[in-house]
């Protein structure tokens, strides 16, 4: 590791050089084009549209839904579950990647972590929508009952978010005394303010205790990843709603927030590599590597489906064989078999194949579909179980409306509006670890494939 660290730039000093890879990840910083203004006001606009109903919805109350007894849970819940499964995406494929040492992940992982820290949320968000007076979130502190999952949601959620900040902003400073020095005008200010706040200058001493840091977060955030995702399926799972009471949930929303993580880092990377230019640092190996664990997680997850459904026909309850009736030959016959098609059929059929791993438009289109599968299971977990309650009612049925349809439009747009805006003011690549990759990473990779092996005949090594 190079230990020269270049300090600040005083405030009116010409602005420092910038290296070859400087240059390439820092231009979306520096420059602005017209096609992106043109998209970022596309999506402020349904933002702004998403916000009107919902202060519609808080003006006129839950009835402008399709909420009704007993569906008291819909798009929303469906929203935060499904937000909270891509929030998986960053620190617990990235901490994986870090702690397996796979050089290749360098040019991967923020753009990974970002994507946890913004959409964790969009998730918690979507509860307060749910629970039409958005003041009654107080009640869960003012009236704690730690014996209530939806407690220990809110408290893994936070933990997750605090340590996926941390997680996201150290490996970030280095970048920023870089920024510091090289980029001018009012961004220079904010990262003047950052680093102030931080007191972090790039010293050797300070690297070497940033990167001790990263390691123990790395460890850190892996549990507390799990625990999140496994305390969201208890929500569920910890009621006798039919389907929902088992005890498969936990692994099985694990294995699918993974799964629909992976696909959410995958869509980035295709954008941002045509949209920023980064082919140099985005390369076939990284979507061939990423489509092979996507491969993986659609295995998984055909398993994880298939075990759900096979135990709750053999089991043989009629409560929730009307349920699982209900979803494969019923009313959600339609969502179950597009998710099952988009889950597992199209990203299996392009996955399988090299070339299909390979191929932009094909990692692209495997992606989309399983973000869009992921979603309609989701939906297929949380509608058809209170549609078909224990007690039974007549017209127990949901339809979403204009409002509902609009706050997740306006969730994902809202998204995709701050991290367009992440972009445009801090690296999408770490370049610091992409240099020290490249200065550093054949020798390192050398030397612990060394340790794999015994050692070569008359080397004089001792085996």
């Amino acid at each position: 590791m190079s230990t020269a660290r270049a300090g600040a730039a005083p405030v009116g000093e010409p602005l420092a050089p910038m290296t070859v890879h400087e240059r390439a990840i820092f231009a979306p910083i520096t420059t602005t084009g017209t096609g992106f203004k043109a998209l970022a006001l596309g999506l402020a606009l349904v933002s702004a549209w998403a916000l009107f109903a919902w202060i519609w919805q808080l003006t006129h109350g839950l009835g402008v839904t399709g909420l009704l007894r007993p569906t008291y849970w819909g798009i929303y819940i469906t929203n935060f579950v499904f937000f909270i499964g891509v929030s998986h995406a960053g620190t617990l494929i990235s901490a994986i990647l870090r702690l397996s040492k796979a050089e290749w992940r360098r040019s991967v992982t923020r753009m990974a972590e970002v994507i946890t820290v913004l959409v964790i949320a969009f998730g918690a968000g979507n509860v307060i929508v749910d629970l039409g007076r958005s003041d009654r979130a107080l009640y869960v502190f003012r009236h704690a009952n730690f014996k209530s999952p939806l407690l220990w949601d809110i408290c893994s959620i936070s933990i997750y978010l605090t340590a996926s900040t941390i997680y996201l902003v150290l490996p970030m400073l280095p970048d920023l005394v870089r920024l510091e020095q090289k980029v001018g005008g009012w961004r220079g200010s904010v990262y003047r303010a950052l680093l102030r706040a931080t007191g972090y200058r790039d010293t050797p001493k300070q690297r070497h205790r940033l990167e001790r840091a990263i390691g123990v977060m790395m460890v850190l955030v892996l549990p507390i990843a799990i625990s999140v995702h496994t305390v969201v399926s208890w929500v569920f799972a910890m009621t006798i709603q039919p389907m929902w009471h088992s005890t498969i949930f936990g692994p099985y929303f694990v294995a699918g927030a993974i799964f629909s993580g992976i696909a959410a880092i995958l869509t980035f990377m295709v954008v941002l590599r045509r949209a920023y230019h980064l082919e140099a640092y985005l390369r076939p190996v990284h979507f061939d590597n990423l489509g092979k664990l996507l491969l993986v997680m659609t295995l998984f997850w055909l398993y994880f489906t298939f075990a759900e459904h096979l135990t709750t026909y053999y089991g043989g309850e009629p409560h929730e064989l009307r349920v699982l009736f209900d979803k494969v030959t019923g009313r959600f016959a339609l969502q179950f078999w597009v998710m099952v098609v988009t889950c597992f059929v199209i990203p299996f059929a392009i996955l399988c194949r090299a070339k299909g791993r390979r191929s932009e438009l094909g990692i692209l289109l495997a992606s989309l579909s399983v973000n869009f599968g992921m979603y309609l299971e989701r939906y297929t977990i949380v509608v058809p179980s209170l549609t078909n309650a224990r007690i039974l009612m007549t017209d127990a049925r949901y339809t979403p409306t204009w409002v509902e349809w609009s706050i997740l439009a306006g969730c994902v747009s809202t998204f995709l509006l701050l991290y367009l805006g992440f972009t445009k003011l801090f690296p999408i690549i770490s370049v610091w670890e992409v240099e020290e990759g490249i200065e550093h990473g054949p020798r390192e990779t050398t030397d612990r494939l060394a340790t794999y092996y015994p050692p070569m005949a008359g080397s004089g090594e001792a085996p």
